[in-house]
């Protein structure tokens, strides 16, 4: 019964966040969407999980003061708490700020892959996705007042940061801690030009992550050297993995190429070639790293007499890959009519 409550709570806290006009109401949900997940990332009582639950509630806390310290010093000056009316310069930055901390952009990113790493793989998917959708609502809904400069230099930075610091990684939680701080920075980058596509980008990205997160759950995937036997889990798992990590890679004609080719398409339109050259260098950075995990998923199958023992794992049943299948299949394919 509680489980449930502090889930409702989750779920009421991001729909209020998303739906209010006011800073001092979006700070009300956003504090009690933190307390909400803090539950579930210290539910194994593992001293990881503490510590990881730690590093969450002290990183949100700060930027809950920075988000509160924003919009008071905007409500002093203007005389009204309205999110559309951040003309200050400084409280808009001041609050783009606090908003990109609780995403996990450069260079506030630092408690993202430590506290995915001390989470369960479920938990993980929430803070993953979940926990990013009402900062981004409110990102979008100020996206006329901030400055442009700043969101360039965020969003290139987070791809650079997010794809170096995942090309060295043997858990997968890191890897994929590092994979949404680099898809953050795409996200951040066309924010202040094309907003709509970087909802299509962060949206995009929940659509690919979710399936690849519950996959790993499935299947009792952690680590690399998990994928290289993943395989005599379930094929159809193992095919589904590579096609969602190479479709989150940004390789055609997967669906995650299609949010980087309309951020590409509007930098180049804004006369910023050589930046949207610098980010697609970047991205060959997170590229390296899922190019290798879908070689250790599909392309290495181990010989009969592994030199290393194989944890055991529970098989996985007809009906749980098949309540997956549609999900994936849809989210790897190309759509389209979504190119403008």
């Amino acid at each position: 019964m509680s489980t449930t409550m502090i889930f409702v709570g989750l779920i009421l806290s991001t729909i209020l966040a998303t739906a209010s006009n006011s800073w001092l109401l979006a700070w009300l949900c956003l504090e009690l969407n933190t307390l909400s997940i803090l539950p579930f990332i210290s539910k194994t009582k593992h001293p990881r999980a503490i510590e990881a639950a730690t590093k969450y509630f002290l990183t949100q806390a700060t930027a809950s003061c920075l988000l509160l310290l924003a919009g008071t010093s905007n409500a002093w000056l203007t005389g009204t708490w309205d999110m559309t009316q951040m003309s200050n310069k400084l409280t808009s930055t001041t609050m783009l700020i606090a908003l990109t901390m609780k995403m996990g952009t450069v260079p506030t990113h630092f408690w993202l892959p430590e506290v995915l790493q001390g989470s369960t793989l479920l938990t993980a998917l929430l803070i993953s996705t979940w926990q990013k959708i009402a900062p981004m609502s409110l990102l979008f809904i100020m996206s006329n007042n901030i400055q442009p400069t700043f969101t360039l230099t965020l969003g290139l930075l987070s791809t650079t940061f997010g794809g170096w610091g995942g090309m060295n990684q043997t858990q997968l939680r890191k890897m994929m801690a590092y994979s949404s701080i680099a898809n953050m920075g795409w996200t951040v980058i066309t924010l202040t030009h094309e907003p709509k596509a970087s909802m299509i980008n962060i949206f995009t990205y929940i659509i690919l992550t979710t399936p690849t997160f519950l996959l790993m759950a499935l299947t009792s995937t952690k680590t690399l050297q998990n994928m290289t036997t993943m395989w005599s889990t379930s094929p159809l798992a193992t095919t589904t993995m590579a096609l969602l990590l190479l479709s989150t890679a940004g390789l055609p004609p997967l669906t995650g190429f299609l949010p980087k080719l309309i951020i590409m398409n509007e930098l180049v339109t804004q006369n910023l070639t050589p930046l949207a050259t610098m980010t697609m260098m970047t991205s060959l950075l997170s590229l390296s790293f899922y190019l290798r995990t879908t070689y250790l998923t599909t392309l290495l199958n181990p010989p009969s007499s592994a030199t290393s023992a194989t944890k055991w794992r529970q098989k996985m049943t007809k009906n749980k890959t098949m309540i997956l299948l549609p999900t994936a299949t849809t989210s790897t394919f190309m759509m389209p009519a979504l190119i403008p």
